[in-house]
């Protein structure tokens, strides 16, 4: 019985030791399978993480990249500045009228494609002198040239359009072509400029402009505010001198305008100036005593600087034939030189120009195209010519009262 017993315990014991031994081998196993489940999941993180991270850099790269091809971004930029710096360089004459002389060229312009368009005929050269007329080209010089141009065309057997406005062009450029437009300078001493016209024409704004273009080319311009009637025309002068950097001679309200006259030539004169521009107050044709006035600052800068080297008259394009009788009441006062004709720009009535030189025999020198600083050209006859008719190009055929 007890060898029963002990071999009873014994397989208990033994039972016990190999079950306990598994579950022992179990239980070590767990962690491993229950940590492989998480293992998985922190090691499939950090694979998402991992690939995530390797995805990373990629984004960084490509952001890095932009700054790597920074240099290339701005490039559109600056093409487009190089584009917008092209457009502000000097345009050729023909293309600066083009620009300005819109309302000009579509009232003349167009007129006279319509005439043409309709045939080289009679009525034809009677429209075309009443639309020069209406231009201001005035009526005696458009007689002139009309018969000149229908002498020509019958001569040389013009039969278009195209060859008759060719025509007209030649013409014209051979009436304005003949002036001298160049603006008289010194070397010995300052050049003596005076400006003159009668008020609201732009004259001291165009004297802020001439002022303006010869600073930018390195000249020192004084500015002779010889307007003392109005304290405000000095003021506005010493305005522009300020903004272009050109230094302004004034007086008090009231004073003698043929003194501020003298102190501003003696001033350009002791400063080694290049030009000296006179302001005059604005006047009436009609009121002598103005216009002895100005006479009085024309003989003083005369005697001063041995003579003025340039008159120039201030007109307004805009007020057509009446510019004339202002001229030639200006011109029995003082010697002009030359026409600054302003507004140019504004008109539908560019014939003054022909009219001007025309009629009174005076060149214009300086056109104003705007009321930008820049605004302020030389007077080119075929730039003039070719923008007033850019646009117009016909061909017709001949009409049947010149078959």
């Amino acid at each position: 019985m007890d060898t029963d017993l002990l071999t009873i315990l014994a397989v208990v014991i033994g039972v016990l030791v190999v079950g306990g031994g598994a579950f022992l081998v179990r239980g070590r196993g767990a962690p491993p399978d229950e940590g492989a489940e998480p293992a998985d999941r922190q090691s499939g993180a950090p694979a998402a993480t991992a690939e995530s991270t390797t995805e990373a850099p990629a984004p960084t790269e490509e952001s890095s990249a932009p700054p790597a091809e920074a240099p290339e971004a701005p490039a559109p930029p600056s093409e487009a500045a190089d584009s917008v710096v092209e457009p502000a360089a000097p345009l050729s004459p023909t293309e600066r009228f083009r620009q300005r002389l819109g309302r000009a060229r579509s009232s003349l312009g167009n007129t006279v494609a319509s005439i043409f368009s309709r045939g080289i005929t009679d009525e034809a050269w009677d429209e075309l002198e009443e639309a020069l007329i209406a231009a201001d080209v005035g009526v005696e010089a458009t007689t002139e040239l009309v018969e000149g141009l229908r002498e020509r065309a019958r001569a040389e057997g013009i039969r278009t359009g195209d060859e008759a406005l060719g025509l007209l062009k030649e013409v014209l450029r051979l009436e304005l072509g003949v002036a001298d437009r160049t603006l008289s300078r010194r070397e010995d001493g300052p050049s003596v400029w005076l400006v003159t016209g009668v008020n609201g024409t732009g004259k001291t704004t165009s004297i802020g402009k001439l002022a303006a273009r010869h600073v930018r080319e390195d000249e020192q311009v004084v500015l002779a505010a010889a307007d003392t009637f109005r304290a405000a025309a000095a003021d506005q002068l010493e305005r522009w001198g300020e903004a272009v950097g050109a230094r302004v001679v004034r007086a008090a309200e009231g004073a003698d305008p043929a003194s501020v006259a003298f102190d501003g030539h003696a001033s350009a004169r002791a400063a080694g100036a290049d030009l000296l521009l006179v302001d005059t107050a604005g006047r009436l044709q009609n009121k002598k005593e103005l216009m002895a006035e100005l006479g009085k600052v024309k003989r003083v800068l005369d005697r001063e600087a041995g003579q003025c080297d340039e008159v120039l008259l201030v007109l307004d394009a805009t007020v057509g034939q009446n510019g004339l009788q202002q001229a030639r009441a200006f011109m029995a006062a003082v010697e002009v030189s030359g026409v600054v004709l302003t507004k140019l720009d504004g008109t539908a009535r560019g014939g003054i120009v022909i009219a001007i030189q025309r009629e009174l025999g005076l060149p214009v020198k300086l056109v104003g195209l705007g009321e930008g600083v820049d605004d302020l050209a030389p007077f080119d006859p075929d730039a003039f010519v070719e923008a007033l008719f850019a646009e117009v190009a016909q061909d017709v055929t001949l009409g049947e009262d010149e078959a």
